[in-house]
């Protein structure tokens, strides 16, 4: 039978151990955890999206207002993601998010896909966010550029959005700790703006509820609304973004949780309270531009315009113009951070990893987002960078949805991972694995766009890996392969287990046990439990055995085991020991 050494077993943990949480400041609350989930969301996904979204659900060509019924059903595919994120921020309340439980659960080969992954859904939202700036900019041509042509601002509106992200790259790389600080209060007002006008609109204007409710509200069939819930699943992107500053949280085995999940709830509210009034107050086909060629991209001023006139739909582009660029900043400060940590964690090259000497920030990092973005913004059309940043936005949640089932099933050789909240037990694995197939089926109903930039971030990821991070990373082994050891060899696995729980007991390295260590290494196996007060370890009885079924003490044992009666027990006589315990 296989042997094992003490290198050969680096990443097997049988005993609980405390998870580094960066010994950050643990300042924020619950509250603070919600908003911060909130200004996350809101944003594009109010402002540019609702027009797109109709144009989808109706086939592409014919818009049709049952939009709010894509962004409900998106809400339930997200669910699942929020659901394990809030199991997974407990057991690993450090800075880091998705990246470290990926990494941690699969092994830094998937890790290195999601890390991609992640960077090109935050890079492609902080795109989406300055498209969406652009298409409200030029309601202020003439206050903005008053002698220059009319329409030169629409004309030019790109080179303006790219002036803006050179600009955004700047503030970035001079650093600014208090990007969140503007950007919430700018969420929260814009988010009851837009609430105000809805009631303003249910109180005031002749609503066409047909629009929103009716048969053909929803396109061909069930599968333009399933479509179009994968369209628009960039809206919630932000929800569990909380939990990459998890080391910050205050009493996170509650307010992780529970902001994740409240926030997600709000959001949702949000979005389809809006989106329906939007369609009952404006018949979908004023979303489209005077051709009917295509959609708007400035919805929110069609409605807001619609609703109270030209003052009421100017300062509602105005916030949109705000809300996006701040969106757009804090995109590049979070979206930057992960290629930076991939190259920390080596890899991804080592320059990348590379902190301004002056302002302490990732300033390589901040510059290759910044250009992949504005390549975006230049070459992409609108509707393919909601695709494609949906699409991996949904890739990265049905990864977090398996990491839950993996390091569940392998947590008796992983033990490090304690979840302080946890999935219920009536909701496990089901929840997770209609996350992994909603998702799934998200992504082939997005269609060939969505599905290629996933295989793109795919290979990618394994071209960098095998041609870089695989000669740099130090091997170890993951919840990922046990849980295949468990399917392929179960024996192996237990086998495993003991040769580690030998090896971590020995603690003077002498290649046998005592009796207090031949006692640590059977407590570590997890195959009696600890005594009480006033039981000693070595005391504690075990019911019966496999050759044996009276009741002995350890003691007795340890007795047995060692054959040579030299005080100790080498590993061949602890596994036969071993095998004789096990339940």
């Amino acid at each position: 039978m296989r042997t094992y050494d003490p290198k050969d077993l680096v990443g097997i943990v049988l005993t609980p151990v405390e998870i580094e949480s960066d010994k950050l400041e643990r300042r924020l609350g619950l509250f603070s955890v919600v908003i911060i989930s909130l200004s996350a969301m809101i944003g594009s996904g109010l402002f540019l999206l609702p027009s797109l979204a109709m144009v989808e659900m109706g086939g592409g060509e014919n818009p049709v207002g049952g939009i709010w019924l894509a962004y409900l059903l998106a809400a339930f595919v997200v669910l699942p993601g929020a659901i394990s994120k809030s199991e997974l921020s407990t057991a690993m309340p450090s800075s880091g998010g998705s990246y470290l439980y990926v990494e941690r659960a699969f092994g830094p080969l998937i890790g290195t896909v999601s890390g991609l992954g992640l960077w090109a859904n935050f890079m492609l939202k902080s795109a989406f966010a300055l498209i969406g700036f652009k298409a409200y900019l030029w309601v202020f041509e003439e206050i903005l550029a008053p002698g220059w042509d009319e329409g030169w601002l629409y004309d030019n509106v790109n080179l303006a959005a790219l002036v803006l992200l050179a600009i955004i790259v700047g503030i970035n790389i001079l650093g600014v700790k208090s990007i969140k600080k503007v950007q919430i209060p700018i969420v929260m007002f814009s988010s009851a703006y837009l609430l105000a006008i809805c009631v303003w609109a249910v109180s005031t204007s002749d609503m066409n509820w047909d629009a929103a409710f009716s048969r053909e509200a929803f396109g061909s069939d069930w599968s333009a609304v399933a479509s179009t819930s994968a369209f628009v699943f960039v809206s919630y992107a932000g929800v569990t973004k909380i939990a990459a500053i998890g080391g910050e949280v205050r009493d996170p085995s509650r307010n992780l949780p529970y902001g994740i999940l409240l926030s997600l709830l709000l959001s949702c509210i949000l979005y389809v309270t809006v989106t329906l009034v939007m369609a009952a107050t404006v018949d979908p086909s004023g979303y489209m531009k005077y051709d009917g060629s295509e959609p708007r991209e400035d919805p929110v001023y069609i409605f807001a315009k619609e609703v109270g006139g030209e003052t009421v739909a100017n300062i509602a582009a105005f916030l949109a113009v705000v809300t996006m660029t701040s969106m757009a900043l804090a995109g590049i400060l979070a979206s930057s951070r992960f290629p930076f940590a991939m190259s920390r964690d080596k890899l991804l090259p080592q320059f990348l990893e590379g902190i301004h000497e002056k302002y302490g920030t990732p300033h390589w990092a901040i510059i290759m987002t910044g250009l992949s973005i504005g390549a975006a913004i230049t070459f992409l059309p609108v509707k393919d960078v909601a695709k494609l940043a949906s699409g991996f936005k949904i890739m990265i949640f049905m990864l977090i949805n398996a990491c839950v089932i993996v390091l569940r099933r392998s947590s008796a050789s992983h033990a490090w991972y304690e979840p302080k909240w946890k999935t219920h037990w009536l909701l496990y694995p089901f929840i997770q694995l209609f996350g992994i197939f909603g998702g799934g089926a998200l992504l082939v109903l997005m269609g060939s766009k969505a599905i290629i930039g996933a295989m793109v971030a795919i290979v990618l990821g394994i071209i960098i890996y095998t041609g870089y991070g695989k000669e740099n990373v130090e091997r170890e082994i993951t919840p990922w392969e046990t849980v295949v050891k468990m399917v392929t060899e179960p024996h192996e696995v237990e086998r495993r287990r003991r040769f580690s729980a030998f090896y971590s007991s020995d603690k003077e390295g002498t290649g046998s046990l005592d009796l207090d260590e031949f006692v640590s290494a059977i407590l570590a196996l997890g195959y009696i439990g600890k005594g009480g007060a006033n039981i000693s370890d070595d005391s504690l009885v075990v019911s019966g055995t496999k050759s044996n079924q009276k009741n002995r003490t350890v003691r007795d044992l340890f007795i047995e085991g060692d054959l040579d009666s030299d005080g100790s027990i080498g590993i061949e006589e602890f596994l036969r020991m071993a095998e004789e315990i096990e339940p």
